[in-house]
């Protein structure tokens, strides 16, 4: 949709009934109509609900787009949605104008819906349908506007956090501390509401599963603060393992003997063909699967990849440029290289333990 690619994950299934249901059956005792036309309306109620978060969405990604940031697309989901994009915003003003781009454009809808709502005659099924969009629209507006990530708000607040600091990960690190007491007052208003029964008992799941979703969006928020912080450190000449160049045929046993005693253990395996030039590159995980008794038998070319199916990085890259690498073409192993010469291998559980060195990494 203009341009944007739109993705609609299977949960949204789940939300459509049971917006369908509960909505259905309160235009029906509103309205006094069969329960099949109840839950026609309540059908039609998901579809123009669903329209409105995809508008909110496109607010976002339109905007992004005004100002040079790429969208990979919007996914609707069974909490609603969210726009994805290839890169954050450069600027605190555009990362405020992004965010607020969507709250603002369900505002718009909310007032629109607002108006019909009061133009329409009462007890009609078109006056229900405006009521309930004017609410809902109004309510993503002020709820998407709270000052915590990963709401819209929280990004708000990022970004003053951000232009007044000139730090933005501080502001991160704040919009996501924002967003876990926001996690916490939902779930507190909800349970609260439930008690004093003026939530639907269907309703009650989904809305603990927002709580639920903000505390953990919000966690990785910080996560990812104290992360981007440590990006300057990345240093490919010192991060990278050597590269230890071996003739294709040779056996795996020799070249493995060979590396052990250049006192590199652990450098990579680079097979090279018979002019000298690098063409595979020896998987560890398959090396070690192979029995020692074998490894005499079996040559380092049954065991490698072409480097063709690595992604690389240039030596002189900073961080920021690594990560954005990484990101775009995720591996395990990533080909550091010089000009036209392969200088190292860089795993990518190396940068990991860089970027979160208290955090225990699995094997």
């Amino acid at each position: 949709m203009f341009g944007v690619p739109l993705h609609l994950n299977g949960s949204m299934v789940l939300l459509a009934v049971l917006i369908a249901v509960l909505y259905g059956e309160f235009a029906r005792r509103q309205l006094g109509l069969p329960q099949l036309s109840g839950y026609l309306i309540g059908f039609g109620f998901v579809v123009s609900l669903l329209g409105s978060v995809l508008l909110h969405e496109l607010g976002h990604a339109l905007t992004a787009r005004r100002y040079g940031i790429g969208v990979r697309g919007i996914t609707l989901e069974l909490l609603g949605g969210y726009t994805e994009m290839d890169r954050d915003a450069p600027s605190p003003r555009i990362d405020l104008l992004v965010s607020l781009a969507g709250p603002a454009v369900s505002a718009v809808l909310g007032v629109l819906a607002v108006a019909a709502t009061l133009a329409l005659p009462e007890g009609t099924v078109a006056h229900q349908l405006a009521f309930q969009l004017a609410v809902s629209n109004v309510i993503v507006a002020l709820f998407n506007s709270l000052p915590g990530l990963p709401l819209d708000g929280g990004r708000a607040l990022r970004a003053a956090v951000w232009l007044l600091t000139r730090d933005r990960h501080l502001g991160t690190e704040v919009a996501g501390w924002a967003g876990r007491i926001v996690a916490v007052g939902t779930a507190a208003l909800v349970l609260l509401l439930t008690v004093e029964r003026r939530l639907a008992p269907l309703a009650l799941p989904l809305m603990l599963l927002v709580a639920v979703t903000l505390w953990r969006g919000a966690g990785q928020s910080i996560r990812a603060a104290r992360v981007s912080r440590r990006f300057p450190l990345i240093d490919l000449a010192r991060l990278a393992r050597p590269a230890w160049p071996v003739s294709t045929g040779t056996p795996l046993a020799e070249a493995e003997r060979r590396r052990a005693e250049s006192g590199q253990p652990h450098a990579a395996l680079l097979v090279t063909d018979s002019t000298g030039r690098p063409v595979a590159l020896v998987d560890p995980t398959a090396a070690a699967a192979v029995p020692v008794e074998r490894r005499p038998w079996l040559t380092v070319d049954a065991v490698a990849r072409s480097l063709g199916t690595f992604p690389t990085l240039s030596l002189g890259w900073d961080g920021e440029r690594v990560m954005e690498a990484v990101q775009t073409h995720p591996g395990a192993q990533y080909v550091v290289t010089s000009g036209e010469d392969v200088v190292g291998i860089l795993h990518i559980a190396d940068l990991a333990q860089l970027l979160e060195p208290n955090r225990k990494m699995t094997p």
